[in-house]
């Protein structure tokens, strides 16, 4: 069961990404000059740049900060839970 919940949270931002850029893309376009940006963002940091290109185009004004921070901790949860995982496994062997 948990490794579907750590699947679905490695694939569900990055087919949000995907679907999003396939039904608007004007407003991809008009937030980013290039492709590297969005692709690095896309394997590195989903969750950071699906909140971007949602708050971008209005402004990060209120509550935008928090919702963006929120969401680079949570990319870096998805990577760093994974060490703090096996370093318990580690442990016991």
């Amino acid at each position: 069961m948990c490794c579907l919940v750590a699947l679905a949270g490695l694939v569900s931002p990055r087919l949000v990404l995907i679907l999003w850029w396939l039904v608007d893309p004007a407003r991809w376009s008009a937030l980013f000059d290039n492709l590297i940006v969005p692709v690095l963002g896309f394997l590195f940091l989903p969750w950071t740049t699906l909140v971007y290109v949602f708050f971008a185009p209005t402004g990060f004004g209120g509550l935008a900060p928090i919702v963006v921070v929120i969401a680079v901790l949570i990319d870096a949860g998805t990577y760093g839970g994974g060490v703090f995982g096996n370093r318990r496994r580690e442990q016991r062997a």
